[in-house]
């Protein structure tokens, strides 16, 4: 948490809303020892970034100087700002004391392990929450994938700890919800000019949050300002606009951001009994004057076409008086599909890959993942496209060629073949395991076959069993892993003292 002086919430009243830093000043500091078991489990979506980078989320409170931060390496948005809405009450009340005790029982606070319900406690509340796990099945409701055995009563539970209210969000660009979800798959630079820091960085989250299960592996920045560091980059004619979606409120952008391709200017989010204004879609050209109405300024023609069908059960459920959070679950339910229709054709052909299972063998090294070749994908649509799990028409064929170009495609690829890898390494781990097992057989009745040149092929796999039972970053069962400890320790001490003394410096 940092208490800071603030100039945010002048005018605006009571303010809270999420941003997001590039960490400086040396290597990144690990806050927990175990990112990489954490990563194992957790959605991509949820991961902690290899990469230097500070989620921060921000409340001020009106006719207060001073507003309270806290910060973080997890985007767990939904249970920070509801943390922070239990905290800054007495925070502004009584400043540091308030600070530290309540530091105090966030440090007793478990460690966040997916899969899991944890109970936080804090200033006489209990916060209840699931840590979303990688094997959920995408789309199902947290609330009713929790395990409430052995579990105190809980009176605040957070349904969600990332997810925001889509509708809300979205309310004025639902009829583009198409437009813009070919933006952020494809990486496209968005300049997101909202009235306040909050409505900024909520547009900003959920644009990032629509393509669920696939990871958005651009960068983003909820609410930027011109004293962010990276103020002149962002801003330069020189070079052209890297991939990343910004969210402003300054109208001085509106100038030094002109040549961005894409523009979403959006007003005050109000839930209401009828359809929000919808915003136009308009040339670049007419956003020149400080007064610029709310829009979409761009010149792209989406691949896919509108789906109507989607748009009148929003509506109908505007008319109905629909709970926003039903409306979300809708829209959410729809992006999560079209998603993965677009993703699942990849997913096999990728698969397809893979070297087959017999072809892994002890006696060699594990054999290589089939290069990704695009023109011979491409050729697989035409059975296995996207057309057997979405009614949508367009030009799919044009949508994955430029999606091959985004930093999307290349961060999938890229986590794609790093666990494939690992799957080939473990198999091949595995069947060491098994050869050194079935060689050697029951060790104490067969020492004097050690030394016979026929179980040398044993001795050469020893050093390879060993390096399996300390790849504990590898899926290798622990049962495996255990096996083969003892027959290593079985083997070694049967052999002669210098044998033994060079099987173990290997």
């Amino acid at each position: 948490f940092l208490p800071v002086i603030s100039s945010v919430s002048g005018g605006l009243g009571d303010t809270q809303f999420s941003f997001r830093l590039r960490q400086s000043g040396g290597q990144r500091t690990a806050h927990y020892e175990d990112d990489g078991a954490y990563n194992r489990e957790a959605p991509l979506t949820l991961q902690v970034s290899c990469v230097s980078v500070l989620y921060l989320h921000l409340l001020s409170k009106q006719k207060c100087c001073c507003s309270l931060v806290l910060v973080s390496r997890l985007p767990y948005v939904n249970l920070f700002q509801s943390l922070l809405q239990l905290i800054a009450p007495e925070y502004f009340d009584k400043l540091e004391p308030c600070l530290e005790a309540v530091c105090n029982e966030i440090d007793q606070w478990p460690p966040p392990v997916p899969g899991q319900t944890l109970n936080l406690p804090v200033m006489g509340v209990v916060i209840q929450v699931r840590i979303p796990s990688r094997v959920d099945k995408p789309g199902s409701s947290p609330v009713k994938q929790f395990n409430q055995e052995n579990l105190l009563p809980a009176p605040l539970v957070l349904p969600s700890i990332h997810e925001l209210d889509l509708f809300r969000c979205f309310q004025p660009v639902l009829i583009h919800i198409q437009m813009l979800w070919e933006l952020m798959l494809l990486g496209e630079p968005i300049v997101v000019m909202a009235p306040s820091p909050t409505v900024s960085s909520e547009m900003v989250l959920a644009l990032t949050s629509c393509l669920a299960p696939l990871r958005y592996c651009c960068d983003y920045r909820p609410y930027f300002t011109i004293h962010d560091s990276e103020f002149k980059e962002y801003t330069t004619r020189t070079q052209a606009p890297p991939n990343i979606v910004v969210g402003v409120t300054n109208p001085f952008f509106i100038k030094t951001l002109q040549h961005w391709p894409h523009i979403l200017r959006v007003g005050e989010l109000r839930m209401s009994g009828d359809l929000p204004k919808q915003v136009k879609v308009k040339k670049l050209a007419k956003l020149k004057t400080l007064d610029t109405k709310p829009g979409i300024y761009t010149s792209y023609k989406t691949f896919l076409h509108k789906d109507k069908t989607l748009i009148k059960r929003l509506l109908k459920g505007i008319q109905r008086k629909r709970p926003s959070e039903v409306q979300s679950a809708l829209l959410r339910r729809h992006l999560l599909e079209l998603t993965q229709s677009f993703i699942i054709p990849l997913e096999h052909y990728i698969a397809s890959l893979m070297p087959l299972q017999r072809a892994i063998t002890p006696w060699k090294n594990p054999p290589q993942i089939r290069p990704f070749r695009q023109e011979d994908f491409m050729k697989t649509l035409e059975h296995a496209g996207p057309q057997l799990t979405c009614v949508l028409k367009g030009d799919w064929l044009g949508l994955y060629r430029r999606f091959f170009k985004s930093p999307n495609f290349d961060g999938w690829y890229r986590q794609r073949h790093k666990e494939m890898t690992q799957k080939l390494e473990a198999l091949h781990l595995e069947a060491i395991c098994e050869a050194v097992r079935s060689s050697c057989g029951d060790y104490s009745q067969r020492r004097g076959n050690l030394l016979r040149p026929d179980t040398w092929d044993t001795r050469t796999l020893l050093p390879r069993a060993l390096e399996a039972s300390q790849c504990q970053h590898l899926p290798v069962k622990e049962e495996t892993l255990q096996r083969v400890s003892l027959y290593i320790e079985t083997i070694i001490g049967s052999l002669p003292e210098d044998l033994q003394t060079v099987l173990h410096h290997h």
